[in-house]
């Protein structure tokens, strides 16, 4: 008998119907690899219990003879036991504050813990991830917002139509009702909104594809930020109903010094030597999609003092919804404070005392930020997140998680996602501890 692993369930609310392998992927693993998987069983997760058992594989509520234990969200404390190597979405890396009990419990334990979030490869970059599907989702959810937030102004538009992404049976069905919505803004235009929709993406990663991917579906004009500002003023018959425009780290910041020039490296390694200057696209824009990666040492694109300066009583700004994807609360959309629920997943921003109020009604912006938007998508993504994951799995099974890190055989791939290992943070991720001692006091 070669490695047990286990599958835990999802339970951080009641949307989480994802699965990080699912059970044609187990089956071929557990026949090719003599690998036996133990599942969780679960009452909500899109692939059922049956699903798994038909599949030929073990479902159990009993992971205790598991070597290695896969999830997708955070695992509590109290599941987290005994020197097991886990592997989910941690959401320490950053050195998250309210993550640090989890990842002291984990050091304490004796615990490994491989978090997918940094599996990447010699250019760091994302080997596995849930994003493009996050894109998918938080288009379709901020069309929703858009639509709400018009229709509140007396505009009526065919964007009425959109549905909660979760709403419908499948991506492609998603897909197929948007394709059938861009007919109708072909034929009639926006209804009511007599002016071009500008949409604007932050970044042009793998969750701005996803946005691009849905708005494809949509009689949508590519732009460059050169012509932003012209056809934010043109005329629908100049540029139609929808325009998008993605935004690269260049759009978003400058050099502080006037005799240097815009480096990429520079700015990720150097972030202090530069400002942000996106605030001057947004009067442009009616719709804002933020997909970019952010920390604390980069520029805001979003602030509380623009916003302040913009919205109010006597205020009509073009913006009308933020669709922050990215979802980091006070991040790089300042006035993101909360994450919210697919059912309800906008809220309105009132710059004047820094509260919110669920809905689209208000005089500030409106902000959608819902957090795990890609379990609206659960078949789609978990699919697509099990095809790269299932590659993986001979290696870690076939790993002596005995050794010390140094001795530690893996791919390097999988070795710098390593975080924490026999009670110990490696060496990559020591910077942490500066976060649990601050926490610890």
């Amino acid at each position: 008998m070669g490695a047990v692993i286990g599958i835990r369930r999802e339970d951080k609310n009641k949307w989480e119907r994802r699965v990080p392998l699912v059970p044609a992927d187990l089956a071929d693993l557990k026949m090719k690899h003599d690998i036996e998987f133990v599942i969780q069983p679960s009452p909500i997760r899109v692939f059922t219990d049956d699903d798994y058992l038909n599949a030929g594989l073990t479902v159990n509520d009993d992971l205790t003879e598991a070597d290695i234990i896969f999830g997708v969200k955070e695992i509590p404390l109290g599941l987290l036991q005994g020197n097991k190597v886990f592997v989910y979405f941690s959401h320490t890396v950053k050195g998250q504050d309210n993550n640090m009990p989890m990842l002291q419990h984990l050091l304490n334990e004796g615990a490994t813990l491989i978090d997918y979030e940094k599996i990447a490869d010699e250019q760091n970059r994302r080997l596995i991830f849930f994003s493009v599907h996050a894109g998918n989702a938080g288009m379709i959810e901020s069309l929703v917002c858009l639509a709400q937030r018009l229709e509140l102004q007396g505009k009526k538009t065919p964007l009425q139509a959109v549905k909660h992404a979760y709403q419908y049976a499948n991506l492609e069905e998603a897909k197929d009702h948007l394709r059938e919505i861009g007919t109708r803004i072909e034929a009639e235009g926006m209804g009511d909104h007599r002016q071009p929709v500008i949409i604007g993406l932050a970044g042009y990663g793998n969750v701005s594809k996803g946005c691009q991917e849905i708005l494809a579906c949509l009689p949508v004009k590519s732009i460059t930020v050169d012509q932003l500002e012209a056809s934010a003023q043109a005329s629908v018959d100049v540029v139609g109903p929808l325009v998008q425009v993605v935004f690269r780290e260049e759009d978003m910041v400058e050099t502080k010094s006037a005799d240097a020039q815009f480096v990429l490296q520079d700015y990720y390694q150097r972030p202090e030597n530069y400002r942000a200057v996106f605030e001057k696209f947004l009067p442009h824009l009616d719709l804002l999609m933020n997909t970019i990666y952010w920390e604390e040492k980069y520029p805001r694109l979003v602030t509380h003092k623009w916003a302040k300066s913009q919205y109010g009583p006597d205020k009509s700004p073009r913006l009308q919804v933020i669709g922050d994807i990215s979802c980091d609360i006070a991040g790089s959309i300042e006035m993101t404070l909360k994450a919210p629920q697919p059912d309800n997943p906008c809220y309105v921003y009132d710059p004047a005392s820094r509260s919110v109020t669920d809905g689209v009604a208000g005089h500030g912006p409106v902000i959608m930020s819902v957090d795990n938007l890609p379990c609206e998508l659960p078949r789609e993504s978990s699919e697509h997140f099990s095809r790269v994951l299932r590659e993986m799995v001979p290696v870690l099974a076939q790993a002596d998680f005995a050794s010390d890190y140094g001795s530690l055989h893996l791919p390097s791939y999988l070795k710098k996602a390593v975080v924490t290992h026999r009670g110990e943070l490696t060496p990559n991720f020591r910077y942490l501890q500066e976060s649990l001692d601050k926490h610890g006091k």
